[in-house]
């Protein structure tokens, strides 16, 4: 009975002193995987998709629109192709935009879209699991937050972490988000307007508005309808806005012919849109986000107030390419405001330099 305990208890200790072979297996595969992996930064947008590879810089900007077969459920196409698509398609065939307002609208398109153009970037497929920092909205429920990671590991990544846009566009601005002075920048993307106050290397304050350039559209569209009884669709308005759109009165002149549907007639008929017509229809997007950034200088404190007049008002997104949007906030509130250099990359640009900055900012995202 003695030998028989000695026994059981001299095999619990070597029980002890073995290692966790599976935790040792995971370590290994982990540690393989890295050797031929990549680093990833994804700007997930609701109009466009960034992906920016770590030691290759921007890689890919496509729309965020994916063509499936609706009989088969077969995706048929992913981003510009896919875009051309809309409006065009025979009836089995359908073209989503699977996010909207920042956010995942359908998890199944998503997955496969970003799995798409995660394959697209790499150029060694065989055990390559990719790193992946994902931009997001500072608005988003814990709940979409976890579908955009979900998302990224079903879709091949070997570790997926989230940045707020608005962290992300500031670093990606060049502005010195981890000194202790008061920034701000305005992110204005297609799904959601991002404002948020930034010091030590922290958001102080941020508003998140799920208005962007596809209101502007959308208030484009119904313009049309409602003045000149024309219907037109989305890639129309979105041609609009970028050839003759405007925030501010123009020197200028600008003026562009556009084709539709007469409602009455249901025939072809075309008009001619002036900036004027344009800056009228987008005023009610316009005034949103004019009072999201209001609200957010109202709400900093006072010392980082006066750092923000000193330095300005930074504009980053593709909506800050608009026409004199950066004269419009600037007359409004009174501070300077500058668009950023490549105002449409600076979220995937600052999601990209974590991952270059040896890791210890990546490390308190995820753990964050």
């Amino acid at each position: 009975m003695g030998s028989s305990r000695a026994y059981a208890h001299t095999r619990r200790d070597i029980a002890k002193s073995r290692p966790d072979w599976r935790r040792v297996v995971r370590s290994y595969t982990r540690s393989l995987f890295s050797r031929f992996s990549i680093d990833i930064g994804i700007d997930l947008g609701t109009a466009n998709t960034l992906v920016y590879v770590v030691g290759r810089g921007t890689v890919l900007n496509e729309p965020s629109v994916v063509a499936i077969d609706r009989d088969t459920n077969r995706v048929l196409s992913v981003g510009l192709e896919a875009k051309r698509m809309i409006g065009r398609t025979p009836g089995n065939v359908v073209a989503i935009r699977p996010l909207r307002d920042g956010v995942i609208a359908d998890f199944d398109i998503t997955q496969a879209m970003l799995s798409y153009f995660i394959s697209r970037v790499q150029t060694r497929r065989w055990l390559s699991y990719p790193r992946v920092l994902i931009g997001i909205p500072s608005g988003v429920t814990e709940v979409e937050r976890r579908a955009v990671i979900e998302a990224t590991y079903q879709a091949g990544a070997r570790e997926a972490g989230v940045i707020e846009e608005p962290m992300a566009a500031a670093i990606g601005a060049g502005l010195p988000v981890e000194e202790a002075t008061g920034n701000i920048v305005v992110d204005i993307g297609g799904g959601t307007t991002e404002v948020a106050v930034i010091s030590l290397g922290g958001i102080v304050y941020h508003q998140s508005l799920r208005v962007g350039g596809d209101e502007m559209d959308e208030a484009i569209q119904a313009y049309v309808r409602r003045e000149a009884s024309l219907l037109i669709g989305e890639r129309t308005a979105e041609d609009v806005k970028l050839a003759v759109g405007s925030a501010y009165p123009l020197v200028e002149p600008l003026e562009m012919e556009i084709k539709g549907r007469d409602i009455v007639s249901g025939l072809p008929r075309s008009v001619i849109l002036t900036a004027d017509h344009v800056r009228e229809a987008i005023q009610e997007p316009l005034h949103a986000i004019l009072d999201t950034v209001h609200t957010a200088l109202e709400h900093t404190p006072p010392e980082l107030a006066a750092d923000i007049m000193k330095h300005g008002i930074v504009l980053a997104g593709g909506g800050a390419y608009l026409r004199g949007i950066d004269t419009l906030i600037s007359i409004e509130t009174g501070i300077p405001t500058y668009v950023a250099q490549d105002a449409l990359s600076c979220v995937v640009l600052g999601a990209g330099r974590c991952l270059e900055d040896d890791g210890h900012v990546l490390r308190k995202i995820l753990e964050g």
